[in-house]
């Protein structure tokens, strides 16, 4: 197959098409991603992506657009996603190349996909939408736009009429079923359950090697659903409980916040920011680690479904800390490997207390379930083949 990928992020930011592109070529087929500059996390173009419009990774041809810079504030956000919905539209209208199947992965925001379905009603070609984000639903949950306001019916109806104009979808967790149903009205894609590969496997880096006491790792986006407040509350009441440390690599919108409340408390030496880095080194912070926290607001659709992250830390083979519920808690009780919270700090530090009192081999038998379960279902290779299946379908 000559495949089109179009997705708003590519390497070197960290994301899952990064992977899936690269195993479509490894299983035979061109491949040509549509993307922006890369930015997400570089707080402005990356360093020497300047100018780069047009480069070959690991046997994919890449073609980049000119891309407003995201950095921190609403305003800057919004230029962000419009530069890459305009940009990628008018490479469509230009290209003269030629390809079987488009696929896309909506991430945020599903105006991101728009060069797909464009290529593909001008080409007459099938369209496969991987989705792993819902729009406007992301929006409201957010709190950035108000429940059934004017701007929320604008975004509906885009976004509902984005959906339409693809072939098929795949979702990335079975609750987006419910969404399509019951608030856009979408009933006829398919909506076949096909999460995201993790975002990586195994560790390449050097592992960290923590000193005494219980360490605890999150990785992931610092945002208003990630209940970052509830992993400090924790933290400052593990204090009188004995060296308990909680690592926390990533970035977003309450990093500031998060810092903050860090240093108020005066927690730094039990709270330690690493900031935002590849996944292959993060990972560095998960071999050695006690247990892995995973943390969502169970709120909306988008507070039920399952984050990358949670796939990625199940095959470490460690225990989870989860404060999630929906998708994510079926999920973990499934595993039997996760330490499942309230969304109440009292529980998590009670439980975690208790968890820290285990030997070595009750914790190491813990996290051997999830890499067991890990392994049965979400081997990368097996999620790709998947993909590769439907997209074959489509073109017969």
């Amino acid at each position: 197959m000559k495949i089109l990928v179009v997705c708003q992020h590519y390497f070197p930011e960290n994301f899952a098409i990064n992977e899936i592109t690269r195993q479509l070529v490894c299983f035979g087929h061109e491949v040509t991603v549509l993307t922006g500059q890369p930015n997400y996390g570089f707080d402005g173009i990356a360093k020497g992506y300047e100018n780069v419009f047009h480069e070959v990774i690991d046997g994919v041809n890449v073609h980049r657009v000119k891309i407003f810079p995201r950095r921190s504030g609403r305003l800057s956000i919004i230029k962000n996603y419009l530069s890459f919905w305009a940009h990628s539209k008018a490479w469509t209208r230009k290209t003269k190349q030629s390809f079987d199947v488009v696929y896309s992965m909506s991430l945020s925001p599903i105006i991101s996909v728009s060069a797909g379905n464009l290529y593909s009603k001008k080409h007459k070609v099938p369209h496969l939408l991987h989705c792993v984000d819902l729009w406007p639903e992301s929006t409201v949950v957010t709190k950035n736009i108000k429940y059934n306001g004017l701007l929320y019916r604008f975004l509906l109806s885009w976004s509902r009429r984005i959906y339409r104009h693809t072939t098929e979808i795949l979702i990335g967790s079975p609750s987006f079923k419910n969404y399509f149903d019951d608030v856009l009205k979408i009933k006829d894609k398919g909506l076949t359950y096909v999460p995201q590969p993790a975002l990586v496997n195994v560790c390449s880096e050097d592992p960290i090697n923590y000193p005494e006491g219980t360490h605890i790792v999150y990785a992931g986006n610092l945002g208003s659903l990630q209940l970052l407040d509830l992993l400090v509350d924790t933290a400052d009441k593990l204090k009188s409980h004995g060296l308990f440390y909680f690592h926390v690599i990533g970035m977003g919108s309450m990093k500031a916040s998060f810092l903050q409340d860090i240093k108020q408390r005066k927690l730094e030496d039990r709270v330690i920011y690493h900031g935002p880095m590849p996944s292959q080194k993060a990972a560095g912070y998960f071999v050695n680690a006690d247990a892995l926290w995973v943390s969502l607001k169970n709120e909306g659709i988008v507070g039920k479904t399952i984050p990358n992250k949670l796939i990625m830390y199940l095959g470490f083979g460690k225990p989870i800390i989860g404060v999630v519920g929906g998708d994510s808690k079926t999920l973990l009780q499934e595993t039997h490997g996760a330490i499942l919270c309230n969304e109440d700090s009292s529980d998590i530090s009670e439980q975690i207390a208790r968890f820290a009192l285990l030997s070595k081999k009750e914790k190491a038998l813990i996290g051997s379930r999830n890499k067991k379960y890990f392994d049965d279902h979400f081997q990368s290779v097996q999620l790709i083949r998947a993909i590769e299946h439907h997209l074959l379908d489509l073109i017969k």
